[in-house]
């Protein structure tokens, strides 16, 4: 159904020019890149994304990957946004907003080929932190094409097709990595809403909320202990 009824085609990897909003989101890169780098100061208390999201179990089991949640499946993170207010006035530009975060890809990371679960949102990378790196040594492939990320060029794509990513450098590379609902026509748009704020009460997506609000005390209680110490 959402094949049939998309507005946007099918593509594996879109023409930015399609999402006119795109265009304002790389626009103020360095203001999210600004609020990232303050983050960044404890990124060995970050979470590993597996400890939050169980379905990525499967492909990931290492502390490589981690990760800084605004919002996730439509539940926000309250501590984190007030971190991060520009990013969050940002991101709400973005029609459709189900998740953004952001996500930290540590030296010699690698996620096997996947697919994502479900084809009624589309996820959008905008680099902010893209090591030096030769030809091969930092991508992600989506389907049969392997892109680059570029600092501050956002990159749009479906996850539903099968994708892998790695960095075989020495150094952190992060982008701000957003979901969005496809932009569908009738009746896959009613069809795809009522899915998504559903999917707030499955079990899988109720014990990632909790394991962030478990790791969030943990971030924020420590880190008021060492600025009154």
């Amino acid at each position: 159904l959402n094949l049939r009824c998309s507005k946007v085609g099918n593509p594996p990897v879109y023409d930015n020019v399609i999402f006119p909003w795109v265009a304002e989101i790389e626009r103020e890169w360095p203001l999210i890149r600004a609020e990232l780098d303050k983050v960044l100061e404890r990124q060995s208390e970050l979470p590993a994304f597996q400890a939050i999201a169980a379905d990525v179990r499967t492909i990931t089991q290492d502390n490589h990957w981690k990760t800084f949640i605004l919002l996730g499946f439509g539940v926000r993170s309250e501590r984190n946004i007030a971190r991060c207010p520009e990013t969050w006035r940002i991101v709400q530009k973005i029609p459709g907003l189900k998740t953004a975060m952001f996500s930290i890809f540590e030296a010699g990371k690698h996620l096997p080929a996947h697919r994502g679960p479900y084809n009624g949102v589309l996820r959008l990378h905008l680099p902010l932190i893209v090591p030096p790196h030769g030809p091969h040594e930092l991508a992600i492939r989506v389907d049969g094409r392997i892109c680059h990320w570029r600092e501050g060029e956002a990159l749009v794509f479906d996850d539903a097709y099968e994708h892998e990513a790695w960095n075989r450098t020495a150094h952190t590379r992060v982008v701000l990595f957003v979901d969005f609902a496809k932009p569908l026509r009738f009746p896959a748009n009613l069809v795809n809403w009522l899915l998504m704020n559903l999917a707030v009460f499955t079990p899988f997506v109720r014990e990632g909320m909790d394991a962030h609000k478990e790791w969030e005390k943990r971030f924020y209680d420590d880190g008021e202990a060492l600025r009154k110490g």
